[in-house]
Parts: C-alpha cells; sequence; structure tokens
C-alpha cells in the first residue's frame, strides 16, 4: 500500500512514470545502488527523527552518515532517529522504503547539501523493492520540501 500512495502522490507532481519496481530487495543503500546499477551515493537514503514538533525526515547523499554537531546546530536538539519498530506507524512507509512521497501529512521534509553532488538521485517509493529517478530540480519540485540542510559530516577521503 505504501508504493500505491508514494505513486499517487508522484502522479499528481507528473513524475510517476519515474517510479522503478524492481524484483530484487533496494531496501538498503547497498542493495538499492546494486538494483538499480549505480553508486552507492546516488541512493538519496530518507532517514526519520523526532523532534519536539513530531517526526521529520532528512533526505541524503547514501553514503552520508549524520554529522551530531551540525544536526543540533540545525534543529537545536540532539538527533534522535525514529526507532524501526515505530517508523511506518510515525511517517506512512516502512523501514526500506521510507521515501518523502505520500507520507502522512505535516511531516517536514529537509534535503541535505550532499545530495547536490550528484545530477541525479534515487530515492525509494514506498517500499523495499522500488526507487524513483530524479535531477535534483526534479526532486526539490516533488518533494514538497522544507528547507536544504548541512546535517552531514564530510566525506572520507
Amino acid at each position: 500500500m505504501s508504493l500505491e500512495k508514494a505513486k499517487e502522490f508522484l502522479r499528481k507532481k507528473g513524475m510517476a512514470d519515474r517510479v522503478i519496481e524492481l524484483d530484487q530487495s533496494s531496501a538498503t543503500v547497498p542493495l538499492a545502488a546494486q538494483a538499480l546499477g549505480v553508486e552507492p551515493g546516488m541512493i538519496a537514503k530518507t532517514m526519520s527523527f523526532y523532534l519536539d514538533e513530531g517526526p521529520i525526515l532528512i533526505l541524503t547523499e547514501g553514503t552520508a552518515r549524520i554529522d551530531n554537531k551540525k544536526y543540533k546546530a540545525q534543529f537545536h536538539k540532539k538527533a534522535k532517529m525514529i526507532p524501526a519498530s515505530e517508523v511506518e506507524e510515525a511517517v506512512g512507509h516502512a523501514p526500506g522504503g521510507v521515501c518523502p512521497f505520500g507520507v502522512k501529512e505535516g511531516i517536514p521534509v529537509y534535503l541535505d547539501q550532499s545530495l547536490k553532488r550528484f545530477e541525479t538521485v534515487y530515492p525509494a517509493a514506498g517500499n523495499a523493492h522500488s526507487a524513483v529517478r530524479l535531477s535534483i530540480p526534479e526532486l526539490e519540485a516533488c518533494s514538497d520540501f522544507t528547507a536544504w540542510v548541512d546535517v552531514c559530516k564530510e566525506p572520507e577521503a
């Protein structure tokens, strides 16, 4: 059902034809990169956190890691990921398929600067066997994002 919610959301944005349904799992960054034949950084990983106001989503490039100091500077709270057992109830998609498309109303979506390294990225599409091929401007247009943030560690050289 989450795939259908995401597809309906993307249909309204004119991007439903970008959904890729896969035979193999795309539940993790390495699995998604392998299934799509792209480098892991091109997977737009959607991470879910709790703030006092409720859940938020942050999309990062696939290999990025949250920098706790940057996160706290941005959101004025320590990073608190939503436990896997609570993710589907909190945001509307289960782990492995969390994406900014078709989530519960009122959940802010943030895009991390790490995504800007790539022209094309692949966020999930609501389940662990899907992705959406989008340029960065298309991701901005169809994610209903709140703001760009810088909350990830610098990539290791």
